[in-house]
């Protein structure tokens, strides 16, 4: 793009552009180079995404603080052209076919928060009549929304031919595609609660299968996503970004999963069930407490993220907050006859005694997370809606349920009154979320080019 004439001031009417029979998004990558995306045809850059800006910051403040995202369409058939901000209210609308092309993965976090909090309800440590039925209900809304999304997903795919493999290699939203099995493992925990009597063996035996199906799958994603993006892509420690734990969490939530059906299962299932569980959140946690050394590495080299991404902190909550909680739970649901040597040693009295103890370690990390990321939140908030948002509600989902845990085994119950409170809070955040996100939705503040995880914005 060209001014007409050097010394005259910006406006629409000095600018001139060349002539493009597709409307276009685009914006800069740096400042000698420009990225063009047809909005009917979105193209991804052959750049690696560890050379596209010199910091997270710094890229992420060209596309939101200085409007570098613009879209160009032709107002006339005379070459003249109209500059649109794609962050202006008044841009043009698209329409549903166009939307859909960012219709990203990062929508599961929605039933992922959705299910976190159907089980955040359940736990509860002060019920009062009707609660469980407040949560039977949160909890058949969130099937309808994790189908109607793989439904719209499924829709993208079959409109837009090609997109199914891009989203899964783009640097940027191939790392929210594990929030699909996230999703997944909040609807089997949430069914294991709602939905399965207890003395229903056959239903007994089908949430068995479901966990070992998904210890299979999680754990493919686990290995083969992690050894794509070693093979084909070159990231900078300075855009490393919470998202890169993803592919490691929905193989770490089977140790919760074993948590919630380990004490409904036969001895015989429960034991092998609470030791595939424990490995499966060993490897979880070993590999995010790896990504944590990037995570503070990259604070240190180059500051807190852009205020757009900085609810994205708070996934580093879910790890330890997860595991303190999967690890009260497995040891609970051991079968109470445990004794491994038959010595009297090491039952299962004392597993849970040592249960315990880890737990609280971890938690206290899950804390400092939790206030790092509250920090940077409240200090420099986000202007405009991401579906990065949802990780103010489920990482910290998870350390309110770690908390009960805890506060249970304690018997403390100045802890549970505590939780019961924080509880509270998160509602309102859930409730402030979707909100935001559906007005996102209706304002096409999302799906829209240049507003969504299929770009290279952190």
């Amino acid at each position: 793009m060209e001014r007409t004439q050097a010394d005259a001031p910006l406006s629409r009417e000095s600018i001139s552009y060349p002539v493009s029979s597709t409307p276009s998004l685009s914006f800069p990558d740096s400042e000698r180079t420009a990225l063009q995306y047809p909005i009917d045809e979105k193209r991804y850059p052959e750049t690696a995404p560890g050379t596209q800006a010199s910091s997270a910051a710094s890229s992420i403040a060209e596309g939101k603080e200085h409007h570098g995202t613009d879209l160009e369409r032709s107002s006339d058939g005379h070459g003249q052209s109209e500059h649109i901000d794609v962050y202006d209210p008044n841009r043009p609308k698209l329409g549903i076919r166009q939307r859909m092309h960012h219709f990203t993965w990062a929508w599961f976090t929605l039933p992922m928060s959705t299910g976190g909090l159907s089980l955040l309800i359940f736990a509860q440590p002060h019920q009062f009549p009707g609660l469980r039925q407040i949560g039977l209900f949160v909890y058949i809304v969130n099937i309808i929304i994790f189908t109607l999304l793989t439904c719209g997903m499924l829709a993208r795919f079959f409109l837009h031919h090609g997109d199914f493999y891009r989203s899964l290699s783009h640097p940027r939203e191939g790392f929210f595609f594990p929030t699909f099995f996230l999703s997944i493992a909040t609807l089997i925990t949430s069914t294991q609660r709602y939905a399965i009597p207890e003395h229903d063996t056959a239903l007994v035996w089908a949430i068995q299968t479901a966990f070992w199906g998904y210890v299979v799958v999680t754990l493919v994603v686990a290995i083969g996503q992690y050894s794509f993006v070693f093979a084909a892509h070159n990231f900078e420690l300075q855009t490393m970004m919470p998202t890169w734990i993803l592919p490691i969490f929905p193989i770490m939530l089977s140790g919760t999963i074993a948590a919630v059906i380990s004490d409904t299962q036969p001895d015989i299932s429960a034991v092998p069930i609470v030791i595939a569980g424990l490995s499966c959140q060993g490897l979880g946690l070993s590999v995010a407490v790896m990504m944590y050394a990037h995570m503070v590495g990259r604070l240190m080299a180059a500051g807190l993220p852009h205020r757009e991404h900085r609810p994205g902190l708070f996934m580093n909550v879910g790890p330890p907050a997860f595991t303190a909680l999967a690890f009260i739970g497995m040891a609970n649901g051991m079968p109470e006859t445990f004794d491994r040597e038959l010595d009297g040693f090491i039952d299962v009295h004392m597993i849970r005694t040592f249960s315990i103890i880890g737990a609280i370690f971890l938690w206290a990390l899950s804390l400092w997370w939790f206030g790092i990321a509250a920090i940077a939140v409240i200090t420099s908030p986000p202007k405009y809606f991401h579906l990065g948002w949802w990780a103010m509600v489920f990482p910290n989902t998870g350390f309110i349920l770690a908390t009960i845990s805890i506060g249970n085994e304690l018997k403390n119950e100045t802890v549970l009154w505590i939780t019961t409170a924080a509880s509270i809070c998160l509602l309102g955040m859930y409730l402030f979320v979707i909100y935001n996100h559906v007005r996102a939705v209706i304002i096409q503040d999302i799906m829209y080019p240049g507003r969504d995880e299929d770009v290279n914005d952190h």
